[in-house]
């Protein structure tokens, strides 16, 4: 498998001080900026757009930023957050009209493309367009908002999607996004996932005990990991 990856959702960070908060946590360990982007049509909330993302590269963040689109339609935006430093731009099929237009739009836009599948979302719209996906995101809650528990049902639809990604032979990452924390990253990566989205488990953890430190969860969270089967 590839190496595993952690995303922090600033979903869950202090907005006030977002750069700070991003910069904190790149320190303590995370790979990737994970952005939920919410547009109170497609997901009952209303979150950030292309200029938080351009602000946290002009505040000097170099990492990866992960953007999740939870919003409809889509092809629109994808230009703009292209054009704010995006690294990776994720959708879901429900919310594009043409899902292998939307795919090509991105990767033209000079970024990695993936598609996003809710709980009760077959993964069957793969089989036609594997070869334009370099990310498959699992939702193990229902998009719109944190903090939610994670569906130990998304734990077989993991193992549907790594099998479709090893048999594919092509380098797609596997992520995870809901309800993800210490004490069930073991699990869920052992059921095939290789990028894990958590949001109020690094931010709102290290918060009650600590505004300027996430090395504590991050460092269990790596610890769970390889202690994991792969």
């Amino acid at each position: 498998m590839k190496e595993n990856l952690i995303a922090p959702s600033i979903l869950s960070a202090d907005f006030a001080r977002l750069g700070e908060e991003v910069d904190n946590v790149l320190a303590s360990g995370a790979d990737i900026v994970h952005f939920d982007v919410m547009d109170n049509h497609y997901v009952p909330n209303l979150t950030i757009g292309p200029l938080v993302c351009a602000a946290l590269r002009k505040h000097g963040v170099t990492a990866a930023i992960d953007v999740h689109l939870m919003i409809k339609p889509v092809d629109r935006i994808v230009p703009d957050f292209a054009a704010a430093g995006a690294s990776y731009i994720t959708f879901h099929p429900e919310a594009s009209e043409h899902v292998d237009r939307t795919l090509q739009l991105i990767r033209s836009e000079g970024c990695k493309s993936g598609l996003v599948f809710n709980p009760a979302t077959s993964l069957s719209v793969l089989q036609h367009v594997i070869d334009k996906v370099d990310m498959i995101l699992l939702m193990s809650v229902n998009p719109g908002f944190g903090g939610q528990s994670f569906l130990p049902s998304t734990l077989d639809k993991l193992r549907q999607a790594r099998k479709l990604i090893d048999e594919s032979g092509r380098d797609i990452r596997l992520e995870i996004d809901g309800g993800v924390k210490v004490d069930n990253i073991g699990e869920i990566h052992a059921a095939g996932a290789d990028t894990f989205v958590a949001g109020s488990a690094i931010f709102g953890a290290a918060r009650d005990s600590d505004p300027n430190c996430y090395d504590t969860v991050i460092s269990a969270m790596r610890a769970a990991l390889a202690d994991s089967p792969s």
